[in-house]
């Protein structure tokens, strides 16, 4: 099953070219879903037709789902909430204040992700194509995983042992109630199911795909997603340079906006070109509907797969050496200034401005020590020795 996450700065297009490209899949006969993780759903819009909170055909081999949040929040989140509610209650809290207080911020985009898992592992599909939130919402939300994983590893189990054992002596001395062991199973089985979501996304059958339209700015952000999405191992195959300006007939206005893209477009050219740039130019009138959504993904893909799988290496490999191993781990546009890296126990700690990923290591590679590291091209190599060897 080949999946397609579809992200960009807010207003690029990235709806659009998500939609055209699921429908291009239909077309060659793939069973393709078209869902949309971003809580302010426009693939109905995109469409131009109704469509449901269950996958609702719009075509041969096409489904679109906008995903009900609030019934997927009662199915995975139920537990929580109502032990939240309940520890509000005894609070004092009004009990609606306590209902807005109990939604967590970013809750949709998360069960999202879970309806996709869902989807997934139905068998129904082919292809699944993301119309991901804007780039920001996407980062935090693809980090999520390995953040949940931290303190899953580390802090829960002995959390839930105290819990478990002081439960009356807490509830008594609190006088609020203490977590049941129902709760504790619910976060568990969240933090399951993210992870199974993070392995799906970063398989050799996913890939990201940035859309951006030819200004400073948007490249600017369209950079930092490409570094953070490989921080944390996730393919980006492809960048989609939306709304350029034609040079046919321009009046002089239109010249001066047709000249700063021509300057930005070769910008993008340098700053992607291990990865295809699609280029699709600006439309007289939106691409609403099946028929001019399928006009644009043709004129954007041309006579290129737009499924093909991701040829490139992975972000993230390791290769034995004589007296250790290298772990390498795409980064571009970063240089050396711009990593902090560290060895916590068996973990990795590297960290690329706000963001900061824990890489745990392998048995055979935590019995090595850190001998040396630093970025080379695109890449930060680090450089290990076993501990009874000689130099590296």
């Amino acid at each position: 099953m080949r999946v397609l996450l579809f992200t960009g700065k807010g207003g690029v297009g990235k709806t659009t070219a998500a939609a055209g490209t699921a429908i291009l899949a239909a077309l060659e006969g793939r069973r393709t879903l078209v869902l949309s993780t971003d809580a302010a759903h426009s693939l109905a819009d995109a469409f131009g037709t109704d469509v449901g909170s269950e996958p609702t055909e719009v075509r041969t081999n096409l489904h679109v789902q906008q995903v009900d949040v609030q019934q997927r929040f009662e199915r995975s989140w139920s537990e929580v909430q109502c032990y939240l509610l309940s520890v509000l209650d005894a609070a004092g809290v009004d009990p609606i204040t306590a209902e807005e207080l109990t939604v967590i911020p970013g809750a949709e985009e998360v069960l999202a992700l879970l309806e996709l898992r869902s989807q997934a592992l139905s068998g129904s599909w082919d292809v699944i194509v993301v119309d991901c939130a804007p780039t920001g919402e996407t980062l935090r939300l693809l980090a999520l995983p390995e953040a949940l994983g931290w303190y899953m590893d580390r802090v829960f189990p002995a959390e839930r042992r105290i819990v478990r054992a002081l439960r009356p002596v807490l509830a008594k001395a609190a006088g609020v109630p203490m977590p049941a062991d129902t709760v504790f199973d619910a976060v568990e089985r969240l933090h399951r199911e993210l992870e199974e979501v993070h392995a799906l996304l970063t398989s050799e059958q996913a890939s990201v795909r940035l859309v951006l339209t030819p200004e400073s700015v948007v490249l600017a952000e369209a950079r930092r997603a490409l570094t953070t999405l490989s921080l944390y191992g996730y393919r980006v195959d492809g960048v989609i340079a939306n709304r350029i300006f034609p040079s046919e007939g321009a009046d002089e206005w239109r010249l001066q906006w047709v000249e700063a893209q021509r300057a930005v477009l070769g910008e993008i050219e340098q700053s992607f070109g291990r990865v295809p740039v699609w280029r699709s130019s600006y439309h007289p009138a939106e691409p609403v509907g099946l028929r001019a959504l399928t006009e644009f993904a043709r004129t954007l893909y041309a006579d290129v797969d737009p499924l093909a799988t991701p040829t490139a290496e992975p972000p993230m490999s390791v290769t034995r050496t004589p007296t250790g191993a290298v772990l390498r781990l795409a980064l571009p546009f970063v240089d050396t200034t711009d990593i902090d890296l560290a060895r916590h126990g068996d973990e990795l700690v590297i960290t690329v401005g706000s963001h900061r990923r824990l890489i745990a290591l392998p048995a055979a590679l935590s019995r090595h020590a850190v001998v040396a590291a630093r970025v080379d091209g695109e890449a930060l190599t680090v450089r290990f020795r076993a501990r009874d060897t000689g130099s590296a």
